[in-house]
């Protein structure tokens, strides 16, 4: 049997409404299927920051800053889909909330709307996973001295409401179909990386779990959080969150250079610490159907470039 060469790639993606999107060291390439079946490819050149700038490629800074292009990214690619999958909405029936109505009053320029739905997604992360769980620790944890085992107790606050959170939304019916596509996106990815032909047969039978996925970079965020945030004060609660806010670029970098080399190497201590991440991804990805795969195929075929060298870490 012939032996397959394993390809170590930088290549990711994202699921979308009815698509996948996977971004290359060149190209980002959206695929959505519509409701007739056809296969849509929107192809565009990649334009990163990090790309163009030295400082960005520095450890932990090109964590932060792929961070914020990907929230950036994704929210461009979300809307990009919903343009490109023909939604049958009966416009005698479905009447604009007002919120609806205020977004397009107020940004009736595209962007202004993709930046403002990051800028509001941050607020309520920040609202969520930063101030709720510093706040119940400290109710329960008023006669606990060492800050080591309440910034424990907080990691364990924090990470609870994260997988509550995504249990709760994982419930619908449109977040499932995206789910789906996320498991195609990651078993594509895998297929690719073991050198094998991008076809239904050779994908479907690999993981739908990937330990560069980014519910694994966000657990890695929380563990990490819990070393780095156990020396900032329990004195103060407002100064310990402005302080973790302070914090949050060097425990984002850091999971994002701990991501990056979990994706190079497969050893049994880095399949251990991957686990956590992994372990979340049986809420955050399911088996997909054949046509899910090939919209997955068809968007990775895209942003492959011709020499494999550009492809790798």
């Amino acid at each position: 049997m012939e032996n397959k060469k394993c390809i170590k790639t930088s290549i990711g993606g994202q699921a979308v409404l009815e698509g996948v999107m996977m971004k290359g060291p060149d190209y980002i390439a959206t695929s959505v299927r519509k409701k007739s079946g056809e296969i849509i490819v929107d192809k565009q050149p990649v334009n990163a920051v990090i790309k163009k700038n030295k400082l960005a490629k520095l450890p932990i800074v090109r964590g932060v800053v792929n961070f914020i292009q990907s929230m950036v990214l994704g929210v461009k690619t979300l809307m990009l889909s919903a343009d490109l999958y023909d939604f049958e909405e009966d416009e005698a029936t479905y009447e604009p909330s007002k919120f609806d109505l205020w977004l397009e009053k107020v940004f009736k320029n595209k962007d202004a709307v993709i930046y403002t739905s990051v800028v509001l997604a941050l607020f309520l992360s920040v609202a969520l996973f930063i101030f709720l769980p510093a706040f119940i620790t400290r109710l329960v944890t008023p006669f606990i001295s060492l800050d080591f085992v309440k910034s424990l107790i907080e990691g364990v606050v924090r990470m609870a409401i994260f997988v509550a959170y995504v249990l709760l939304v994982s419930q619908t019916k449109e977040i499932k179909r995206v789910f789906q596509y996320h498991g195609a996106e990651h078993k594509s990815i895998a297929c690719y990386e073991h050198g094998e032909e991008l076809t239904v047969e050779n994908v479907r039978k690999y993981s739908r779990f990937h330990p560069r996925c980014g519910t694994s970079f966000l657990i890695e965020v929380m563990i990490i959080g819990i070393i780095v945030f156990s020396f900032v004060t329990w004195s103060n609660l407002a100064l310990r969150i402005v302080i973790k806010l302070a914090l949050l670029p060097l425990v984002a970098g850091l999971a994002y250079e701990f991501i990056k080399f979990a994706g190079r190497c497969d050893n049994k201590l880095m399949r251990a610490l991957s686990a956590p991440g992994l372990w979340l991804q049986r809420i955050t990805t399911k088996e997909p159907d054949d046509e899910q795969i090939e919209v997955a195929i068809r968007s990775l075929t895209e942003v492959i470039p011709k020499n494999e060298e550009d492809a790798k870490w």
